[in-house]
């Protein structure tokens, strides 16, 4: 008895029916977290826009946060703002051929780019915008690197830069996370006198007293190729081909040109 239980044929039905009971607990686990990983994926998010945005403090609510901050759509070749559902998944839209459009030529590396972007806008309170928080990705050294940028009210002046997923290489390219650095960008200004993008990474380090300071952020030593990737990527979605059409109307707001308030009144 003790040799037939023993068997090959007894020895592999109890390995597949351990597989099967692991399987189903692991596969009930899997869908019955679903929610709540889907609901840290977007408590992460959020707690990178208000870090981005110099608005996130260690231990806060972000929740309560967050709900000064307002998420809306703009169509990236007007600056509109356009209505979409709350599920709208931007990264999703940029692999769909009905909701992209390829970019050429293509600095960013980003090669397909979603028709509708969103954007956040954190108010005080007394409702004013004091935060314009941008979404922005590019290709680094080894990986997409997908980040928030934020801007003062003047659609301007950097509020901070910070990046929430990428494949860089730590201590190199992945001192894109370092605060140190990221305070180089605040402060800093997007466009010159012209309207021109004028923001760069340069290679090296930045000093006052040089010209176009306010436009200069300081390299990363060792990390050329992320640092390239980091301005080409910001120039890139402050441009025309990005939110450049976006950001235009709002500084045309603040000398008192009455189209983006038309916008406004229109979409609310």
């Amino acid at each position: 008895m003790a040799n037939q239980k023993e068997s090959i044929g007894n020895t592999l039905k109890v390995a597949f029916f351990v597989c099967l009971v692991c399987a189903v607990i692991v596969s009930t686990l899997a869908v019955g977290l679903r929610p709540a990983q889907q609901d840290n994926r977007n408590l992460f998010r959020q707690q990178n826009i208000l870090q981005a945005a110099g608005l996130y403090e260690r231990g806060m609510d972000i929740r309560a946060a967050f709900e000064n901050i307002e998420r809306r759509f703009v169509e990236i070749e007007t600056g509109e703002y356009v209505e979409r559902s709350e599920d709208f998944d931007q990264r999703r839209a940029a692999r769909d051929p009905e909701e992209s459009r390829e970019v050429s030529p293509d600095p960013a590396g980003i090669r397909r780019q979603a028709k509708v972007a969103e954007v956040f806008l954190a108010r005080d309170e007394t409702g004013n915008i004091n935060r314009i928080i941008l979404p922005v990705h590019g290709y680094g050294l080894w990986s997409t690197m997908y980040g928030f940028l934020a801007l003062e009210p003047d659609a301007n002046t950097v509020a901070g830069i910070g990046f929430f997923e990428h494949g860089e290489t730590p201590g190199l390219g992945g001192e894109i996370d370092n605060p140190r650095w990221q305070e180089n960008w605040v402060g800093k200004k997007l466009y010159d006198e012209n309207g021109e993008v004028a923001i760069e990474v340069i290679k090296g380090s930045t000093s006052p007293d040089m010209t176009d300071y306010e436009h200069k952020i300081d390299g990363l030593s060792g990390a050329t190729i992320t640092a390239d990737g980091v301005h080409d990527m910001v120039r890139f979605w402050v441009g025309d081909r990005g939110f450049g059409p976006y950001l235009e109307r709002m500084r045309r707001d603040e000398y008192g040109d009455d189209s983006w308030a038309t916008v406004v009144a229109i979409e609310e």
